[in-house]
């Protein structure tokens, strides 16, 4: 196996992560809210943009995954994509929060629509390969481990410094104001964001040796079909998403309405993610050591099916007894989040072990449109639910409304990851198994590079 990587390298890997989140937590944290409150969308018509456009989002994945497959340059096959698609990416993360106010609902929405879909093509354009480099820099389970942790906690991070950087200056402001506040904080993190990348490029290298040859489209959908293990972790990677987006775009109208204290946004962004993920990430490589990485999954579903199951019976209680248990949510949320990563990487040399064929972009991007279409889903259900309840922006909410966003932050959620803990279960790849795969695959390029340097002679 390769070795272990140098800290330089997974901290210069995880910056890629802290630009991607400065388009991608933006969104989470603060679209719909924005497209509601700011810009005059109705939440019906917002959500149903979202859903919709993160659904072509996930066809740009596959694209994307294609596009970097047949691809291959003296930087590496990833690491250029990283350096070029920085600026496309980081404009039109300022363009979807741009919607002209003065516009008719309907010129609104179709500015809407062609932004965010603008922003999700130019991410699949960079996240595709920014994700698909983990199984290019090393093979070595630890190590593996370590860049999920280390993007985990970089995005988780990036969740809770956006919240409380810019979080605070939105609540406070009045609708007029916040346009102006959104406008300056996207275009100082577009410019922080091509930084970052250029850092992320820098410092990291493709190590693993590719010999295999560019497939064509058809083998590599029929290497992705045979593929069951990465499959069942799309399935389960979409149930985790729907999970954590139905949390992040309820966040907002959970401590507006439901805690009616718009200040402790921020503490909920907080929970969820610094105590969450970045608290649960440095578990992860040593219950993967112990447990393996199935096993450490399946920990993560159970603790957040229990912790959003709690939350909900006490969402209305009182605020530390929710928070509490939001936490043991997130504990568990954040384990599935940062497992999932090298869980991923590892089905790219299943394939390869399969069929003798290796598709790291294809790959990725089939668990990034599985991923995309959780994000869709997740962060329109709340608006779904918003809107059959009756909600009216910036006015006083019935119960029915307080219920629905009530719901939306905790059953949904609980649902979903009681629903990914099933999945995994069945999940077949153990870290036994990988360990004989990746011994094989060795041993077949031996043999192949032997016959190149025999028929070389």
């Amino acid at each position: 196996m390769s070795q272990q990587l140098s800290w330089r390298s997974i901290v210069g890997y995880s910056l890629g992560d802290v630009a991607n989140n400065f388009a991608f937590a933006m969104g989470a944290l603060f679209l719909l809210s924005y497209y509601t409150d700011v810009a005059g969308v109705g939440a019906a018509a917002a959500g149903t943009m979202l859903l919709l456009v993160r659904v072509f989002d996930a066809f740009a994945d596959v694209a994307a995954g294609r596009i970097v497959d047949s691809v291959n340059t003296r930087w590496g096959k990833f690491r250029p994509f990283l350096l070029f698609g920085s600026a496309p990416l980081m404009l039109f993360s300022v363009l979807v929060f741009c919607v002209p106010t003065e516009w008719s609902h309907s010129s609104k929405v179709i500015y809407a629509y062609l932004t965010y879909m603008g922003l999700g093509l130019c991410y699949s354009i960079v996240n595709i390969p920014y994700g698909s480099l983990a199984t290019a820099m090393t093979r070595q389970p630890q190590s593996r481990a370590r860049l999920g942790a280390a993007r985990s906690i970089a995005a988780s991070l990036t969740f809770v410094c956006l919240a409380f950087l810019i979080g605070p200056r939105i609540t406070s402001a009045s609708p007029s104001e916040m346009e102006s506040v959104y406008l300056f904080w996207t275009i100082i993190l577009a410019v922080a964001g091509m930084g970052l990348y250029f850092l992320c490029f820098k410092s990291t290298r493709e190590n693993v040796v590719r010999i295999v040859a560019q497939p064509s489209l058809k083998i590599s959908l029929q290497t992705l079909k045979r593929n069951r293990p990465l499959l069942m972790l799309c399935s389960g990677a979409l149930c985790i998403l729907i999970s954590t987006f139905a949390v992040s775009a309820s966040s907002l109208f959970y401590v507006r309405y439901v805690l009616n204290d718009s200040g402790l946004f921020s503490v909920i962004v907080l929970v969820q993610m610094l105590i969450g993920s970045v608290a649960s990430a440095p578990l992860v490589p040593r219950l993967v050591a112990r447990a393996g990485k199935k096993n450490t999954f399946l920990l993560g579903a159970l603790m957040g099916t229990c912790g959003y199951l709690l939350f909900f019976y006490m969402s209305v209680q009182s605020v530390p007894v929710a928070l509490t248990a939001l936490a043991i949510a997130s504990i568990g949320q954040g384990i599935t989040m940062t497992v999932m990563w090298a869980l991923e990487a590892d089905t790219v040399e299943y394939g390869e072990y399969l069929t003798g064929v290796r598709i790291e972009g294809l790959t990725y991007s089939l668990f990034s449109f599985t991923r995309k279409c959780g994000q869709a889903i997740g962060g329109s259900i709340p608006a779904f639910i918003l809107g059959l309840s009756g909600y009216i922006a910036n006015q006083p909410q019935t119960p029915e409304v307080i219920t629905g966003i009530r719901m939306a932050i905790s059953l949904i959620p609980c649902g979903f990851m009681l629903l990914a803990f099933i999945i995994i279960w069945f999940y077949p790849l153990t870290d036994k198994k990988f360990k004989d795969i990746i011994l094989e695959i060795d041993k077949r390029k031996q043999v192949q590079q032997q016959l190149i340097k025999d028929f070389n002679k």
